[in-house]
Protein backbone atom coordinates (compact mmCIF):
# COMPACT_ATOMS: atom_id res chain seq x y z
CA UNK A 1 0.00 0.00 0.00
CA UNK A 2 1.38 3.40 -0.68
CA UNK A 3 -0.59 7.07 -1.21
CA UNK A 4 1.08 7.03 -4.80
CA UNK A 5 0.69 3.68 -5.67
CA UNK A 6 -2.66 1.48 -6.00
CA UNK A 7 -2.14 -2.09 -4.72
CA UNK A 8 -5.13 -4.69 -4.65
CA UNK A 9 -4.81 -6.25 -1.65
CA UNK A 10 -4.66 -5.61 1.67
CA UNK A 11 -1.49 -6.38 3.61
CA UNK A 12 -0.52 -6.39 7.30
CA UNK A 13 0.84 -2.83 7.86
CA UNK A 14 -1.25 -1.16 5.67
CA UNK A 15 -3.09 1.70 6.35
CA UNK A 16 -6.81 1.79 4.90
CA UNK A 17 -10.30 3.41 5.35
CA UNK A 18 -13.37 1.74 6.52
CA UNK A 19 -16.11 3.29 4.64
CA UNK A 20 -19.54 2.85 6.75
CA UNK A 21 -21.07 5.67 4.61
CA UNK A 22 -20.67 9.06 2.87
CA UNK A 23 -20.53 10.83 5.96
CA UNK A 24 -19.18 8.18 7.89
CA UNK A 25 -15.51 6.24 7.49
CA UNK A 26 -12.12 6.59 9.33
CA UNK A 27 -8.85 4.92 9.12
CA UNK A 28 -7.65 2.01 10.18
CA UNK A 29 -4.13 0.57 10.30
CA UNK A 30 -3.86 -2.51 9.15
CA UNK A 31 -2.31 -5.38 11.80
CA UNK A 32 -1.95 -8.79 12.63
CA UNK A 33 -4.73 -10.22 15.47
CA UNK A 34 -5.90 -6.62 15.58
CA UNK A 35 -9.93 -5.62 15.97
CA UNK A 36 -11.55 -2.35 15.16
CA UNK A 37 -15.04 -1.42 16.51
CA UNK A 38 -17.75 -0.33 14.52
CA UNK A 39 -21.06 -0.02 14.99
CA UNK A 40 -21.94 -2.91 12.78
CA UNK A 41 -19.70 -5.09 15.01
CA UNK A 42 -16.50 -6.04 15.42
CA UNK A 43 -13.52 -6.13 11.66
CA UNK A 44 -11.32 -8.81 12.47
CA UNK A 45 -7.82 -7.92 10.77
CA UNK A 46 -6.37 -11.19 10.56
CA UNK A 47 -9.37 -12.75 9.12
CA UNK A 48 -11.43 -10.02 7.74
CA UNK A 49 -8.89 -7.69 6.09
CA UNK A 50 -5.35 -9.04 5.62
CA UNK A 51 -5.24 -10.98 2.38
CA UNK A 52 -8.97 -8.82 0.67
CA UNK A 53 -8.79 -7.06 -2.10
CA UNK A 54 -9.37 -3.02 -1.36
CA UNK A 55 -13.09 -2.25 -2.32
CA UNK A 56 -13.93 -5.57 -0.31
CA UNK A 57 -17.62 -6.02 1.47
CA UNK A 58 -16.91 -6.53 4.66
CA UNK A 59 -19.32 -8.53 7.14
CA UNK A 60 -19.27 -7.03 10.98
CA UNK A 61 -20.12 -9.34 13.65
CA UNK A 62 -22.97 -7.91 14.09
CA UNK A 63 -24.11 -8.78 10.49
CA UNK A 64 -23.77 -4.90 9.29
CA UNK A 65 -21.41 -4.62 6.36
CA UNK A 66 -18.47 -1.80 5.65
CA UNK A 67 -16.35 -1.60 2.33
CA UNK A 68 -12.58 -1.10 2.75
CA UNK A 69 -11.24 1.96 0.41
CA UNK A 70 -7.52 1.98 -0.57
CA UNK A 71 -6.35 5.41 1.11
CA UNK A 72 -6.07 8.20 -1.24
CA UNK A 73 -4.86 11.92 -0.51
CA UNK A 74 -8.61 12.96 -0.83
CA UNK A 75 -9.80 10.39 1.47
CA UNK A 76 -7.18 11.04 3.70
CA UNK A 77 -7.74 15.03 3.84
CA UNK A 78 -10.86 13.93 5.41
CA UNK A 79 -10.24 11.44 7.79
CA UNK A 80 -6.72 12.53 9.16
CA UNK A 81 -6.03 13.01 12.66
CA UNK A 82 -6.07 16.77 12.96
CA UNK A 83 -2.70 18.06 14.43
CA UNK A 84 -3.62 21.98 13.04
CA UNK A 85 -6.51 23.18 10.92
CA UNK A 86 -6.09 22.13 7.84
CA UNK A 87 -6.58 22.42 3.60
CA UNK A 88 -9.57 20.71 2.28
CA UNK A 89 -9.79 19.28 -1.52
CA UNK A 90 -11.50 22.93 -2.34
CA UNK A 91 -8.37 25.13 -1.67
CA UNK A 92 -5.82 22.18 -2.75
CA UNK A 93 -7.07 21.82 -5.86
CA UNK A 94 -6.56 25.59 -7.24
CA UNK A 95 -2.89 25.32 -5.65
CA UNK A 96 -1.64 22.48 -7.74
CA UNK A 97 -3.00 23.77 -10.58
CA UNK A 98 -2.13 27.59 -10.15
CA UNK A 99 1.25 26.57 -8.86
CA UNK A 100 1.61 24.80 -12.08
CA UNK A 101 2.85 21.20 -10.41
CA UNK A 102 3.38 18.28 -12.45
CA UNK A 103 5.43 15.00 -11.77
CA UNK A 104 9.22 15.52 -11.24
CA UNK A 105 8.28 19.49 -9.64
CA UNK A 106 10.24 20.43 -6.65
CA UNK A 107 8.09 22.08 -4.03
CA UNK A 108 8.99 23.26 -0.83
CA UNK A 109 6.20 23.71 1.63
CA UNK A 110 5.70 25.60 5.10
CA UNK A 111 4.37 24.21 7.48
CA UNK A 112 3.88 20.83 7.40
CA UNK A 113 0.77 20.66 9.95
CA UNK A 114 -1.29 17.76 9.85
CA UNK A 115 -0.27 16.91 6.12
CA UNK A 116 -3.38 17.28 4.21
CA UNK A 117 -1.70 19.40 1.35
CA UNK A 118 1.33 17.70 1.94
CA UNK A 119 0.11 14.36 0.09
CA UNK A 120 -1.65 15.75 -2.43
CA UNK A 121 1.53 17.77 -3.18
CA UNK A 122 3.65 13.99 -2.65
CA UNK A 123 0.81 12.43 -5.25
CA UNK A 124 1.39 15.18 -7.66
CA UNK A 125 5.15 15.47 -8.23
CA UNK A 126 5.59 11.64 -7.99
CA UNK A 127 7.21 9.45 -9.15
CA UNK A 128 10.97 11.93 -9.45
CA UNK A 129 9.89 15.13 -7.99
CA UNK A 130 10.60 16.53 -4.12
CA UNK A 131 8.66 17.95 -1.33
CA UNK A 132 11.26 19.70 0.96
CA UNK A 133 8.27 20.53 4.12
CA UNK A 134 9.21 22.91 7.17
CA UNK A 135 7.77 22.34 10.47
CA UNK A 136 8.21 24.63 13.26
CA UNK A 137 6.80 22.43 15.87
CA UNK A 138 8.78 19.66 16.61
CA UNK A 139 6.18 17.10 17.45
CA UNK A 140 4.66 17.97 14.73
CA UNK A 141 7.52 17.41 12.30
CA UNK A 142 8.13 13.72 13.82
CA UNK A 143 4.28 12.66 13.55
CA UNK A 144 4.54 13.81 10.08
CA UNK A 145 7.94 11.78 9.45
CA UNK A 146 6.56 9.14 10.95
CA UNK A 147 3.12 9.08 8.87
CA UNK A 148 5.12 9.38 5.60
CA UNK A 149 7.02 6.15 6.37
CA UNK A 150 3.84 4.33 6.92
CA UNK A 151 2.36 5.32 3.79
CA UNK A 152 5.27 4.36 2.15
CA UNK A 153 6.07 8.19 0.34
CA UNK A 154 9.34 8.87 2.84
CA UNK A 155 11.32 8.48 -0.54
CA UNK A 156 9.75 11.51 -1.67
CA UNK A 157 9.39 14.27 1.20
CA UNK A 158 12.22 15.54 3.33
CA UNK A 159 10.61 16.71 6.53
CA UNK A 160 12.60 19.50 8.55
CA UNK A 161 12.03 20.87 11.95
CA UNK A 162 13.14 24.96 11.74
CA UNK A 163 11.73 27.93 11.47
CA UNK A 164 11.23 28.87 8.31
CA UNK A 165 10.86 32.78 9.11
CA UNK A 166 14.44 32.44 10.14
CA UNK A 167 16.15 29.92 8.51
CA UNK A 168 14.27 28.99 5.20
CA UNK A 169 13.92 25.76 3.51
CA UNK A 170 16.96 24.35 3.52
CA UNK A 171 17.72 24.62 -0.38
CA UNK A 172 18.37 27.20 -2.61
CA UNK A 173 17.79 27.85 -6.39
CA UNK A 174 16.22 24.74 -6.66
CA UNK A 175 11.92 24.55 -6.16
CA UNK A 176 9.48 24.96 -8.89
CA UNK A 177 7.16 26.23 -6.37
CA UNK A 178 6.80 27.29 -2.80
CA UNK A 179 3.74 27.29 -0.72
CA UNK A 180 3.34 29.65 2.55
CA UNK A 181 0.69 28.23 5.89
CA UNK A 182 1.96 30.51 8.48
CA UNK A 183 1.23 33.38 10.31
CA UNK A 184 3.48 35.84 8.80
CA UNK A 185 4.17 34.78 5.84
CA UNK A 186 5.74 38.18 4.40
CA UNK A 187 9.11 37.54 6.86
CA UNK A 188 9.53 34.20 4.85
CA UNK A 189 9.10 35.65 1.17
CA UNK A 190 13.12 36.24 1.27
CA UNK A 191 13.35 32.82 1.83
CA UNK A 192 10.79 31.37 -0.66
CA UNK A 193 12.67 33.62 -3.10
CA UNK A 194 15.92 31.77 -2.38
CA UNK A 195 14.58 28.80 -2.79
CA UNK A 196 13.36 28.99 -6.00
CA UNK A 197 14.86 28.52 -9.32
CA UNK A 198 16.69 31.25 -11.29
CA UNK A 199 13.32 32.51 -13.20
CA UNK A 200 9.62 31.54 -13.22
CA UNK A 201 8.78 29.65 -9.89
CA UNK A 202 5.77 30.14 -8.55
CA UNK A 203 4.35 30.84 -5.11
CA UNK A 204 1.56 30.85 -2.92
CA UNK A 205 0.82 31.99 0.62
CA UNK A 206 -2.49 30.95 2.26
CA UNK A 207 -3.75 33.35 5.00
CA UNK A 208 -7.45 33.89 6.67
CA UNK A 209 -6.91 37.52 7.44
CA UNK A 210 -6.88 39.93 4.56
CA UNK A 211 -4.31 42.01 6.50
CA UNK A 212 -1.77 39.53 6.31
CA UNK A 213 -2.52 39.17 2.40
CA UNK A 214 -1.92 43.28 2.51
CA UNK A 215 1.46 42.79 4.10
CA UNK A 216 2.35 39.55 1.97
CA UNK A 217 1.85 41.37 -1.01
CA UNK A 218 3.51 44.44 -0.34
CA UNK A 219 6.50 41.77 0.60
CA UNK A 220 5.81 39.78 -2.63
CA UNK A 221 6.42 43.56 -4.37
CA UNK A 222 9.68 44.26 -2.94
CA UNK A 223 11.39 40.98 -3.63
CA UNK A 224 10.52 41.71 -7.27
CA UNK A 225 7.85 39.23 -7.66
CA UNK A 226 5.19 39.64 -10.43
CA UNK A 227 1.77 38.57 -11.57
CA UNK A 228 0.77 38.67 -8.02
CA UNK A 229 -2.84 38.14 -7.59
CA UNK A 230 -5.12 36.97 -4.37
CA UNK A 231 -8.68 34.43 -4.74
CA UNK A 232 -10.70 33.25 -2.37
CA UNK A 233 -12.26 29.70 -3.01
CA UNK A 234 -16.40 29.96 -1.56
CA UNK A 235 -17.74 26.37 -2.23
CA UNK A 236 -22.01 26.18 -2.42
CA UNK A 237 -22.88 22.73 -1.89
CA UNK A 238 -26.88 21.85 -3.81
CA UNK A 239 -29.24 19.14 -2.31
CA UNK A 240 -30.97 17.51 -5.22
CA UNK A 241 -35.15 17.16 -3.92
CA UNK A 242 -38.41 16.55 -5.61
CA UNK A 243 -40.45 19.39 -5.65
CA UNK A 244 -43.83 19.91 -6.54
CA UNK A 245 -45.44 23.08 -8.22
CA UNK A 246 -48.83 23.82 -8.62
CA UNK A 247 -49.99 23.71 -12.06
CA UNK A 248 -50.91 27.35 -13.18
CA UNK A 249 -54.59 28.31 -14.53
CA UNK A 250 -53.69 30.69 -17.25
CA UNK A 251 -57.43 31.69 -18.07
CA UNK A 252 -56.92 30.67 -21.30
CA UNK A 253 -58.68 27.09 -21.86
CA UNK A 254 -62.08 29.12 -20.20
CA UNK A 255 -62.02 32.13 -22.54
CA UNK A 256 -61.52 29.87 -25.70
CA UNK A 257 -64.97 27.52 -24.54
CA UNK A 258 -66.85 30.47 -23.57
CA UNK A 259 -66.18 32.00 -27.07
CA UNK A 260 -68.68 32.41 -29.81
CA UNK A 261 -68.83 29.23 -32.37
CA UNK A 262 -67.00 27.24 -29.75
CA UNK A 263 -67.52 23.09 -30.37
CA UNK A 264 -66.11 20.89 -27.52
CA UNK A 265 -67.01 18.19 -29.54
CA UNK A 266 -64.57 19.32 -32.68
CA UNK A 267 -61.21 17.17 -32.20
CA UNK A 268 -59.48 20.61 -32.46
CA UNK A 269 -60.60 21.68 -29.18
CA UNK A 270 -60.55 18.17 -27.31
CA UNK A 271 -56.78 18.97 -25.97
CA UNK A 272 -57.16 22.45 -24.61
CA UNK A 273 -60.18 21.20 -22.81
CA UNK A 274 -58.45 18.37 -21.39
CA UNK A 275 -56.12 20.85 -20.30
CA UNK A 276 -58.68 22.94 -18.47
CA UNK A 277 -59.41 20.04 -16.45
CA UNK A 278 -55.98 18.94 -15.51
CA UNK A 279 -55.68 21.23 -12.54
CA UNK A 280 -53.25 19.79 -9.63
CA UNK A 281 -49.63 19.65 -8.94
CA UNK A 282 -46.05 18.84 -11.11
CA UNK A 283 -43.68 17.35 -9.67
CA UNK A 284 -39.49 17.51 -11.05
CA UNK A 285 -36.20 17.34 -9.98
CA UNK A 286 -34.18 20.49 -8.38
CA UNK A 287 -31.47 21.81 -6.81
CA UNK A 288 -31.54 23.55 -3.31
CA UNK A 289 -28.85 25.20 -1.35
CA UNK A 290 -28.36 24.61 2.08
CA UNK A 291 -29.30 27.10 4.32
CA UNK A 292 -26.22 26.81 5.73
CA UNK A 293 -23.08 27.43 3.84
CA UNK A 294 -19.76 27.35 5.18
CA UNK A 295 -18.09 30.75 4.23
CA UNK A 296 -14.35 32.51 4.25
CA UNK A 297 -11.81 29.47 4.89
CA UNK A 298 -8.79 31.75 3.58
CA UNK A 299 -7.05 34.17 0.97
CA UNK A 300 -4.76 32.16 -1.77
CA UNK A 301 -2.08 34.86 -2.93
CA UNK A 302 -0.10 33.60 -5.82
CA UNK A 303 2.94 35.61 -7.27
CA UNK A 304 5.64 34.82 -10.14
CA UNK A 305 9.51 35.28 -9.50
CA UNK A 306 10.95 37.16 -12.68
Amino acid sequence: MSFVEYGDTIKDGDTAIVFLGHESMFPVKVQHGSVTQTKYGVIRHSTDLIGKKYGSKVTCSKGGWVFILHPTPELWTMNLPHRTQILYSTDISIITMMLELKPGSIVCESGTGSGSLSHALIRTVAPTGHLYTVEFHQQRAEKAREEFREHRVEHLVTVTNQDVCKNGFGVSNIADAVFLDIPSPWEAIGHAKSALKAEGGRICSFSPCIEQVQRTCLAMEESGFTEINTLEILLRVYNVRTVSLQIPDLGKAAEDNSSPGFDSSSPSHQGSSCANLQQGTVQFKSGVPLREVVGHTGYLTFATKS
